[in-house]
């Protein structure tokens, strides 16, 4: 049974408000961690060092998140999406706020990085579990012939997060040459507050789905992780491989280009990048759902490759042309990658939630995207920086690149699709849907 499309609405904007949140207190962590935390957190007189140093706590969160995708998809399946959604949301919150009030290496030492990694694993628990849960929210509540549009209404959450993140920090850089440095960096963390009041609000008004109470109604797995180990093991795997360039091909374009830009030799002002960042994830917010409307039209797999190929076709340039400092270029091309990764990003709610059944599908998808986005993702900018320092080329980050998008191609050709139209079955094989394989 389907939702009315008034009902997957309702549904897709909660998700689309809950994951702006757990998205912009994200990357306001990756940004400040591109820009300022190495010197306040990890003073070493090294640029490259200390930038490499931030870079490996912003690892931390992806490492944790496999964690949170198990508990809060256990809690998800066994006791509903919202509930998950709901603790997800106040936990990322609360971590981010402490953040902002954090002390640095000069006022307390070797406590002050202890601390900052603390909390950034608070987060990686929280987003391991929010993602999983917003899909399902948006996804089980929309039409069959419409799933994928609906599940960019979560994908729309994180171009919407980036660009109020990346936007506060371009405003601030604009104060003064050290505003950033010497405590503007605490401003975005003590915002968060503001945005999850209203976040829970919306969230918390929003109704269960129809897919999780027509399994409470029939079969409940008393363990759902045991369950999708041994039913779903192919598929997430599979889901794991669809994501280096949707997950680390976006901070490899994002948080490890703004470093490069900025660090030396390149040196471009931090004001410059900034802009052509914020530039880009509004152009990004403008094209998710279109781009998301299309996975439905032309089949999501497909707009996956169209995604993928794009990716590499505007990432080579996007890196080539920095050392020239020509800011047009620079901001045409961080904005047409981004073009190109949101067809790698908007259609991978529906394809990792039609992947799964319905008896641990929170489960299922959340360990999915939490281990890939922890192997792609979270060491991404950091395996980034070390290949610089180790070729002293930046054709080896292309390499990487490269690399990764034909993997995420090969794993979408094989990911299975099923329709939440079919019966459950404890068959790995289900009906298909069409929608997503009408095209190789």
């Amino acid at each position: 049974m389907t939702s009315t499309h008034s009902k997957a609405r309702r549904a897709g904007f909660a998700a689309f408000v809950g994951t702006t949140i757990e998205w912009y207190d994200f990357y306001v962590y990756a940004t400040a961690a591109a820009l300022v935390f190495g010197p306040l957190f990890f003073p070493s007189g090294d640029r490259l060092a200390e930038t490499a140093a931030a870079f490996a706590t912003f690892a931390v969160a992806f490492l944790v998140r496999p964690l949170g995708g198990i508990i809060f998809g256990h809690i998800g399946d066994k006791l509903g999406r919202r509930t998950s959604l709901v603790i997800t949301l106040l936990l990322m919150g609360a971590a981010t706020v402490l953040v902002g009030c954090l002390p640095t290496y000069e006022n307390i030492g070797i406590l002050a990085p202890i601390l900052l990694i603390l909390l950034r694993a608070i987060q990686g628990l929280a987003v391991g579990g929010e993602w999983g849960g917003a899909v399902l929210m948006s996804v089980e509540h929309a039409p069959e012939k419409s799933k994928t549009f609906y599940g960019g209404f979560t994908q729309l959450g994180n171009p919407a997060g980036a660009l109020l993140a990346s936007g506060i920090f371009a405003i601030m850089s604009r104060v003064s040459d050290d505003f950033i440095m010497n405590g503007g960096w605490r401003i975005p963390f003590l915002l968060s507050i503001v945005l999850v009041g209203v976040g829970f609000w919306v969230r918390y008004r929003v109704e269960e789905t129809p897919v999780f109470e027509n399994k409470v109604e029939g079969r409940k797995q008393s363990m759902p992780l045991a369950f999708a180990l041994r039913t779903n093991w192919r598929p997430i795997l599979l889901g794991i491989g669809i994501l280096p360039i949707s997950t680390g091909g976006y901070y490899l374009a994002t948080t490890f280009a703004t470093a490069y830009a900025t660090g030396e030799p390149i040196a471009i002002s931090e004001q410059v990048i900034l802009d052509a960042m914020t530039l880009a994830s509004f152009v990004e917010f403008v094209v998710t759902l279109p781009v998301a409307w299309l996975g439905d039209k032309w089949g999501r797999k497909n707009v996956m490759y169209i995604g993928l190929i794009g990716s590499v076709l505007t990432f080579v340039p996007f890196l080539l042309l920095m050392p020239g400092r020509v800011e047009p270029l620079i901001f045409l091309f961080a904005s047409l990658v981004r073009i190109a990764m949101s067809a790698t990003y908007a259609p991978i709610a529906a394809l990792l939630a039609q992947m799964f059944r319905p008896q641990s599908r929170y489960t299922s998808i959340a360990l999915s995207y939490g281990v890939g986005a922890a192997l792609w993702a979270g060491f991404s900018p950091w395996f980034a920086t070390q290949l610089i320092a180790w070729t002293g080329s930046i054709w080896s980050v292309i390499a990487m690149f490269i690399g990764m998008a034909v993997i995420a191609g090969i794993c979408t050709r094989l990911a299975p699709q099923h329709s939440d139209e079919a019966p459950v079955t404890a068959s790995f094989t289900a009906r298909t849907d069409t929608t997503a394989n009408r095209l190789p």
